[in-house]
């Protein structure tokens, strides 16, 4: 694709200066007009190889689109390359070496080029033959689609609504309390950046126990490695008077995160598990009988004395969740977060296990959990974490605060119901993440623990 002239039949034979730059105009226009009526920037059209990126988005051929500009750009290069070679007079087998890969590229650019106009003429209701103009003379294709009323698409690309207000205040660090102040968590999409998290600022009081909410894309993941550490935001994360990003290298050994797929050798005995993991994570200035001791009072705490010397393999889906909680907790972390811990436990173990996790909160440590099941352990939290994707797919909070209030914030009897209210109509919702992303950020300054 790229430009007309790199992708017109006619346009390579007949290569008039003249009438490619007419063509190339006609291209740009009628881009500008599919662009406008697709529901995408249209300026966009004159920035090169960007214009096809945006066909390939509005054709749902994104990812044809990618190969698209990246075959676009070394079919350029070659091109350039051959002609340069061809001035300094280079061997004329490296020159053949290059022409021929420019063909190869050529054909690659062509191939996903018609899958894009096939997705084109689908999302616009055309017929296929449609293709072939497109093929030979883009610019002509690109003039009719964008003037004709005849030609409008099916669906519109970005169709946002209004964003969701911001609220702009930071939570108060205290030496009590974990304080998360994310600014914006971005990532890099291709050519665009993508906003994955923005505006979310709560504080977290020791000694309590935080469920996580949120529907699928919401950003729970995203937040969870944002707060510890592991991928970092534009954000200020505080742990008492520690400072997670700043002294990053001292501050990981007081967060203990348990994901929802263990990471264990089978192999091993439970003993030998947990004293790698102390070995791991314990201060060097401990001596053997230190470490011994942390060792056995965790390995009794989580109940695992009479598997101790049990290989993992041979435990049962808790023992093992079990396991993976005490590996974490070896080093006395003060956040500690666990991603599905009920995952594959039926009702009777689930709910043993979230009781030791309460156990852990009331011991003056910080414990957010996600859990798809969130109604049957709800009584053991204090509070609620609510993120939602706002009309940007950005993940928002959309609620955080004690478990009492949550019900009537959303109007809903269930905690599982709230996702059904937050998320998309798209996946099955009632769309009202924008609503109550603005209702919760216009609530700032009545929220403990946010500064003004």
């Amino acid at each position: 694709m790229g430009t007309p002239s790199d992708i017109s039949l006619f346009n390579q034979i007949v290569q008039s200066p003249v009438r490619i730059l007419i063509m190339n105009i006609l291209y740009i226009v009628g881009l500008w007009k599919i662009f406008k009526k697709s529901g995408v920037k249209p300026w966009h059209a004159l920035i090169p190889f960007v214009g096809d990126y945006e066909v390939a988005k509005i054709a749902d051929r994104e990812k044809s689109g990618r190969v698209i500009m990246v075959t676009a750009v070394l079919v350029k290069i070659y091109t350039l390359a051959v002609e340069i070679m061809t001035e300094l007079g280079v061997s004329e087998t490296i020159q053949f070496v290059v022409s021929v890969a420019t063909i190869i590229v050529s054909i690659i650019n062509l191939i996903y080029g018609i899958r894009v106009y096939n997705g084109l003429t689908e999302r616009f209701g055309r017929s296929k033959w449609w293709v072939l103009l497109w093929i030979l003379e883009p610019g002509i294709a690109a003039l009719i689609w964008g003037f004709s009323k005849d030609f409008q698409p099916k669906e519109i690309v970005e169709e946002k609504a209004e964003a969701a207000a911001e609220s702009g205040k930071d939570a108060i660090s205290t030496e009590d309390n974990l304080s998360v102040n994310i600014r914006t968590r971005t990532a890099k999409d291709f050519i665009y950046t993508k906003t994955l998290l923005k505006d979310i600022h709560l504080s977290i009081p020791k000694g309590h126990m935080v469920l996580l909410l949120g529907g699928s894309g919401a950003g729970k993941t995203t937040f969870l490695n944002a707060v510890t550490g592991y991928e970092k935001a534009d954000a200020d994360i505080e742990i008492g008077s520690g400072n997670v990003y700043k002294d990053y290298e001292k501050m990981k050994y007081d967060i203990g995160f348990v994901p929802q797929q263990d990471l264990m050798r089978g192999n091993d005995t439970v003993y030998r598990t947990v004293a790698d993991a102390a070995h791991l994570r314990l201060p060097t200035s401990l001596t053997s009988a230190q470490k011994k001791e942390k060792i056995d009072a965790v390995i009794e705490r989580f109940g695992l004395r009479s598997v101790r010397n049990s290989l993992v393999e041979k435990l049962s889906g808790g023992q093992r969740k079990r396991l993976s909680i005490a590996m974490e907790f070896i080093s006395d972390p003060t956040l500690f977060i666990l991603d599905e811990p009920d995952s594959g436990l039926d009702g009777v173990v689930a709910r043993n296990l979230f009781e030791s996790l309460r156990g852990i909160a009331d011991q003056g440590k910080i414990v957010i959990v996600i859990t798809h099941t969130p109604d049957r352990v709800i009584d053991l939290f204090d509070d609620v974490i609510v993120l939602a994707k706002d009309a940007d797919r950005t993940g928002r909070l959309a609620y955080y605060g004690p478990v009492s209030k949550v019900y009537d914030y959303f109007g809903k009897e269930k905690i599982e119901q709230i996702l059904l209210a937050i998320n998309q109509k798209d996946e099955g919702g009632e769309g009202k993440a924008d609503y109550y992303v603005s209702r919760y950020a216009a609530m700032a300054d009545e929220i403990v623990g946010v500064a003004v």
